[in-house]
């Protein structure tokens, strides 16, 4: 299903804001590059929450297969591989991500996000268009997300797990599973929580900052106040199945990104690569610039 949006009249550029004049330091982002081919634009993924370059591989994969351009996979701050920082903001999360193109000598790319990706994907092609040939936000408007108190319950029983050292990886990770459990019901949210326990010097530990992202919770399901549109063409790719964009985001969406489409995937949730893997890469592939 698939609706194009009228465009809606630009207003006028404000002068810069207090929080785009004091992003701080951008962080050195760890990430993975495969090469694709060299006429097409790279494509820059961006995972989501508690996720991590990892959960873009397949997908980074089959799209250079089928003939795209290089692809990167990128892990944000307080995540993965990348270092930590006590600054949890869309607009530090933007800086970090321009930095990396700036490093790697990449003048313009294709964003794609998925909901915290889509989010720091959508900021960066508001602040910098210049960067971002075409956007691509799966699963995630530019609006307020799910409740700060849901997250929050989940990264308090993080804090609360204790694993004893010595144990192996498949015991250490039942028996996080198991003190989740009575918090994070949904067995698929433990498993993809659990992605982020971690051997470090004979003791497990959460990889993922845990202490900025629970004090930064109403940044992130929050979205930065914009005024001036991204003018590239842009796709809101979500699942049927999944309440993250609503017609309540139209107005938003059309407002932002005039020349926004929407599309949903049949029997896709909040996880859309994942839950409708082979429609979701054709219609990134689709929505790719053809030669």
């Amino acid at each position: 299903m698939l609706r194009r949006l009228p465009r809606a009249p630009a207003p006028p550029r404000p002068p810069p804001t207090a929080a785009a004049r004091s992003l701080g330091t951008a962080v050195p982002l760890a990430h993975v590059v495969l090469e694709g081919r060299r006429d097409r634009p790279p494509l820059v993924l961006l995972h989501g929450l508690f996720g991590s370059h990892g959960n873009f591989q397949t997908v980074a994969k089959t799209l250079v297969r089928r003939g795209s351009g290089k692809v990167l996979t990128v892990d944000a701050r307080n995540h993965g591989g990348s270092p930590h920082s006590p600054e949890m903001t869309y607009e530090a999360m933007s800086l970090d991500v321009q930095h990396l193109l700036s490093r790697l000598g990449i003048a313009k790319c294709i964003l794609l996000g998925h909901s915290m990706g889509g989010k720091t994907a959508m900021t960066l092609a508001l602040q910098r268009p210049d960067l971002v040939e075409r956007l691509i936000s799966v699963d995630i408007g530019p609006s307020s997300t799910a409740p700060v108190s849901e997250f929050s319950a989940y990264i308090s029983a993080m804090k609360e797990v204790k694993v004893p050292a010595g144990l192996s990886r498949s015991a250490a990770r039942q028996l996080a599973d198991d003190q989740l459990q009575p918090v994070v019901k949904l067995p698929q949210l433990r498993q993809f929580l659990l992605t982020n326990l971690v051997e470090a010097e004979g003791r497990y530990v959460w990889r993922v900052n845990l202490e900025a992202i629970s004090r930064h919770l109403e940044d992130i399901m929050n979205f930065p106040v914009f005024h001036k549109p991204y003018p590239g063409p842009t796709l809101f790719l979500g699942g049927s199945d999944s309440p993250y964009i609503s017609s309540r985001d139209y107005p938003e969406i059309q407002r932002l990104f005039p020349k926004a489409e929407i599309q949903y995937i049949k029997g896709a949730g909040h996880i859309v690569h994942q839950d409708k893997f082979e429609e979701f890469i054709t219609a990134v592939l689709n929505f790719l610039p053809q030669v």
